[in-house]
């Protein structure tokens, strides 16, 4: 098996507290509310000492109406910026057409969940059927021009093979799923933490997958 751990310098280990957590979710919702509802980018106000490092992060937003539905997801597992500021971009970004084909509309807010990871490690591996550990990784497929990427508790939450896994991360770069497989696609596992509102705008629970 041929994989290595990759501290990059842009990425700093971060470890949240859950103060820090539930601070992040609240962060994340309140740039979807200011972007939803005055089209306006909400400064990350009282920035926590953990937002300062720069690591990467994934916002998740998920409307409760009905069966339920992915209303929006984007992130960044590379952390050049401080983490304060991509939890707000990729909140923006999830609220956006850009992300699920339909911007997040005001009278949706009530019933949408907020999530978000903080990345903690990234590894680069060339036999991910073997490196996965499904509810612990995120996987990222990268092909140049095409790039995707699904949230570490997907799998789980859909009863997904590693295999299926990676063929619908494929799916979602607009590659064929077994595109993982080819040479010049790179598969990248990020680990993180994940904090989610049990209800919309409710209480904050720390998601423990291992």
């Amino acid at each position: 098996m041929n994989h290595v751990f990759v501290y990059m310098s842009e990425v700093q280990s971060v470890t949240l507290s859950y103060e820090d957590g539930a601070r992040a979710v609240e962060l994340a919702r309140e740039a979807v509310e200011s972007y939803v509802q005055n089209g306006s980018r909400e400064q990350p106000g009282s920035m926590r000492e953990a937002f300062y490092e720069r690591t990467g992060a994934y916002v998740r937003l998920q409307s409760t109406r009905g069966r339920g539905s992915l209303r929006g997801c984007a992130g960044n597992h590379q952390g050049g910026d401080q983490l304060g500021h991509v939890i707000v971009d990729a909140a923006i970004r999830a609220a956006s057409d850009d992300s699920c084909g339909s911007e997040v509309r005001p009278a949706e807010l009530s019933n949408i969940t907020v999530s978000v990871c903080a990345v903690t490690n990234l590894l680069l591996t060339d036999d991910p059927i073997e490196d996965i550990e499904l509810g612990r990784h995120g996987v990222v497929v990268d092909a140049g021009n095409e790039t995707g990427w699904l949230y570490p508790t997907v799998p789980v939450e859909n009863n997904w093979s590693a295999e299926e896994y990676l063929g619908r991360t494929c799916r979602k770069a607009g590659l064929p799923p077994q595109a993982w497989q080819r040479e010049d696609v790179m598969v990248t596992l990020f680990e993180g933490q994940t904090f989610r509102e049990r209800e919309p705008e409710g209480s904050v629970e720390q998601l423990k997958l291992d």
